[in-house]
């Protein structure tokens, strides 16, 4: 059976995994900056992980060294690849907000279905003008630390990258574009004469539809679930998160996280690529 490597994430993790590794006498290896790891047998490696995690402070994973690079980087967009939640941000800033963000923890925490809490939401937006919303949307919205090099890195080494958020695609455009994903897949808000009138393009692209694209990106590159690496935040990315090969929540929702194979709360977004076992001089930084 495989090694497993055992990583350690975050600030000063390289330190940190030394320290704790001393008294074992286990050769550690220095990934990034902010990552680190030890290769272990599979029962080893599984108590040596379990003992990190309850030091706290880091974040920990534990990944098979076979099939370790992925040949699909996966990536939700709001609150994952970008610092907000899209809708949440517009709303603020004409007025409904507090009525959106209500309904958005609701939906990421799966308390309500995706669908229902897009609709309930894009109905406030009814009137405003499309081009002056993206255009305030674009101007709020920040991009998560890593994100860009994540995604260069990949698809230099030869990785397809997808955007597949139910985000909408006159925000997710945009986003896609500065990152360099191959594709994006969002919905989309229904206009006339470039007013929004609150409604939703059919189909709309949920939990489901995430996974669904899953298996038609893989099925179009002959690649198996196994060789996908996604990262989500919040239920709606739960399907997807199950079926790739490594699921990564980020500052997950607690239904995410429990699904996920790997939970980053301290390391950034360059943390997939430690994981995978990239090295930190090749990644793609300009």
């Amino acid at each position: 059976m495989t090694n497993h490597a055992v990583l350690l994430l975050g600030p000063d993790a390289p330190y940190a995994l030394a320290t704790a590794m001393q008294k074992f006498g286990v050769q550690t290896i220095k990934i990034a900056s902010q990552a680190a790891e030890v290769h272990l047998p599979p029962d080893q490696a599984s108590r040596v992980a379990k003992a990190l995690h309850a030091n706290g402070g880091f974040d920990v994973a534990q990944v098979p060294l076979e099939g370790r690079e992925k040949k699909l980087l996966m990536c939700d967009m709001d609150s994952t690849i970008i610092g907000e939640e899209s809708l949440d941000e517009l709303a603020e800033v004409f007025g409904f907000g507090k009525k959106v963000a209500q309904i958005t923890t609701r939906a990421m925490a799966g308390k309500i279905a995706f669908d229902q809490a897009l609709r309930e939401r894009v109905t406030l937006f009814s009137g405003l003008q499309i081009d002056h919303a993206a255009s305030v949307l674009r101007q709020r919205m920040t991009i998560n630390p890593g994100a860009e090099i994540l995604v260069k890195t990949m698809r230099a080494r030869g990785a397809q990258t997808a955007l597949v958020t139910g985000g909408f695609d006159v925000f997710a455009i945009s986003v896609a574009k500065q990152l360099g994903f191959h594709d994006v897949f969002a919905n989309r808000l229904r206009s006339a004469d470039g007013v929004l009138t609150g409604e939703v393009a059919e189909p709309i692209l949920g939990p489901a539809a995430k996974e669904e694209r899953l298996h038609a990106l893989c099925k179009e590159f002959n690649l198996q679930a196994d060789q996908v690496i996604a990262v989500g935040d919040g239920a709606n990315d739960k399907a997807m998160i199950e079926r790739a090969g490594l699921g990564i929540g980020y500052r997950p929702k607690p239904v995410l996280a429990e699904a996920s194979n790997v939970v980053l709360k301290h390391a950034d977004l360059t943390a997939l690529l430690a994981i995978q076992g990239i090295y930190e001089d090749e990644w793609i930084t300009a």
